[in-house]
Protein backbone atom coordinates (compact mmCIF):
# COMPACT_ATOMS: atom_id res chain seq x y z
CA UNK A 1 0.00 0.00 0.00
CA UNK A 2 1.58 3.36 -0.83
CA UNK A 3 2.78 5.48 1.58
CA UNK A 4 3.95 8.84 1.58
CA UNK A 5 6.10 11.12 3.39
CA UNK A 6 5.95 15.61 2.95
CA UNK A 7 8.64 17.60 4.14
CA UNK A 8 10.13 20.73 3.38
CA UNK A 9 7.32 23.29 4.85
CA UNK A 10 8.70 25.80 7.31
CA UNK A 11 7.69 29.34 7.37
CA UNK A 12 9.24 32.59 4.55
CA UNK A 13 7.85 36.00 3.94
CA UNK A 14 5.95 36.81 1.38
CA UNK A 15 7.21 36.80 -2.31
CA UNK A 16 9.54 33.84 -1.18
CA UNK A 17 9.56 30.65 -2.32
CA UNK A 18 9.95 26.99 -0.64
CA UNK A 19 10.38 23.12 -2.44
CA UNK A 20 8.34 20.56 -0.81
CA UNK A 21 9.05 16.86 -1.33
CA UNK A 22 6.57 13.88 -0.56
CA UNK A 23 8.60 10.50 -0.77
CA UNK A 24 6.52 7.96 -2.46
CA UNK A 25 6.81 4.27 -1.77
CA UNK A 26 4.84 1.37 -2.67
CA UNK A 27 2.58 2.86 -4.64
CA UNK A 28 0.07 0.58 -6.33
CA UNK A 29 -1.23 3.53 -8.69
CA UNK A 30 1.94 3.45 -10.46
CA UNK A 31 0.09 4.85 -13.38
CA UNK A 32 -2.53 6.72 -11.67
CA UNK A 33 -1.57 10.23 -9.97
CA UNK A 34 -0.31 12.36 -7.44
CA UNK A 35 -1.00 15.63 -6.05
CA UNK A 36 -0.43 18.26 -3.93
CA UNK A 37 -3.64 19.57 -1.31
CA UNK A 38 -3.88 22.48 1.32
CA UNK A 39 -5.77 22.56 4.27
CA UNK A 40 -6.19 25.55 6.02
CA UNK A 41 -8.18 26.08 9.81
CA UNK A 42 -11.87 25.49 9.02
CA UNK A 43 -11.48 24.39 5.33
CA UNK A 44 -11.54 21.50 3.62
CA UNK A 45 -8.38 19.82 1.88
CA UNK A 46 -8.57 21.75 -1.29
CA UNK A 47 -6.36 20.17 -4.45
CA UNK A 48 -3.68 22.92 -5.47
CA UNK A 49 -2.17 20.74 -8.23
CA UNK A 50 -1.78 16.99 -9.88
CA UNK A 51 -0.26 15.25 -12.34
CA UNK A 52 -0.91 12.16 -14.20
CA UNK A 53 2.08 9.32 -13.95
CA UNK A 54 0.93 7.86 -17.26
CA UNK A 55 1.52 11.17 -19.89
CA UNK A 56 3.19 13.90 -16.85
CA UNK A 57 -0.07 16.43 -17.79
CA UNK A 58 -0.26 18.79 -14.72
CA UNK A 59 -3.61 20.65 -13.75
CA UNK A 60 -3.35 23.33 -10.94
CA UNK A 61 -6.15 25.49 -9.34
CA UNK A 62 -6.64 29.19 -10.50
CA UNK A 63 -4.96 30.71 -6.96
CA UNK A 64 -1.57 28.61 -7.79
CA UNK A 65 -1.74 28.52 -11.58
CA UNK A 66 2.34 30.13 -13.08
CA UNK A 67 3.45 30.20 -9.27
CA UNK A 68 3.31 26.53 -8.54
CA UNK A 69 4.96 24.21 -10.42
CA UNK A 70 4.50 20.09 -9.83
CA UNK A 71 7.02 17.82 -10.67
CA UNK A 72 8.16 14.00 -10.03
CA UNK A 73 11.25 12.49 -10.66
CA UNK A 74 12.36 10.18 -12.82
CA UNK A 75 11.21 6.95 -10.72
CA UNK A 76 8.47 8.40 -9.62
CA UNK A 77 9.68 7.78 -5.71
CA UNK A 78 10.07 11.91 -4.88
CA UNK A 79 6.99 14.13 -5.78
CA UNK A 80 7.42 17.66 -5.72
CA UNK A 81 6.24 21.32 -5.29
CA UNK A 82 8.02 24.59 -5.98
CA UNK A 83 5.85 27.22 -5.10
CA UNK A 84 6.83 30.77 -6.01
CA UNK A 85 6.00 34.23 -4.94
CA UNK A 86 4.26 33.36 -1.88
CA UNK A 87 1.27 35.16 -0.61
CA UNK A 88 0.28 35.09 2.73
CA UNK A 89 -3.42 33.28 1.74
CA UNK A 90 -0.86 30.08 0.37
CA UNK A 91 -0.28 29.41 4.46
CA UNK A 92 -1.98 26.00 5.39
CA UNK A 93 -1.13 22.38 5.89
CA UNK A 94 -0.01 21.13 3.00
CA UNK A 95 -0.04 17.04 2.15
CA UNK A 96 0.37 15.37 -1.06
CA UNK A 97 -1.94 12.60 -2.04
CA UNK A 98 -1.89 9.51 -4.56
CA UNK A 99 -5.09 7.39 -6.29
CA UNK A 100 -6.28 6.11 -9.78
CA UNK A 101 -7.08 7.53 -12.77
CA UNK A 102 -10.86 7.45 -13.64
CA UNK A 103 -11.94 8.81 -16.63
CA UNK A 104 -11.65 12.41 -16.77
CA UNK A 105 -10.29 12.63 -13.65
CA UNK A 106 -8.20 11.34 -10.79
CA UNK A 107 -9.28 9.60 -7.87
CA UNK A 108 -7.18 10.30 -5.17
CA UNK A 109 -6.83 8.10 -1.91
CA UNK A 110 -4.45 8.21 0.35
CA UNK A 111 -2.66 11.42 1.87
CA UNK A 112 0.64 11.85 4.02
CA UNK A 113 0.67 13.25 7.42
CA UNK A 114 1.62 17.04 5.93
CA UNK A 115 3.97 19.24 6.03
CA UNK A 116 3.17 23.04 7.27
CA UNK A 117 3.87 26.28 5.35
CA UNK A 118 3.86 29.55 6.87
CA UNK A 119 3.46 32.76 5.00
CA UNK A 120 4.07 35.82 6.65
CA UNK A 121 4.55 39.54 6.06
Amino acid sequence: QVRLAESGGGSVQAGGSLRLSCAVSGNQWSDGCLGWFRQTPGTGRDQIARINLSNGDTGYADDVQGRFTIAHDNDKVTLYLQMNSLKIEDSGKYYCGAGPRMPGFCSFRRWGQGTQVTVSS
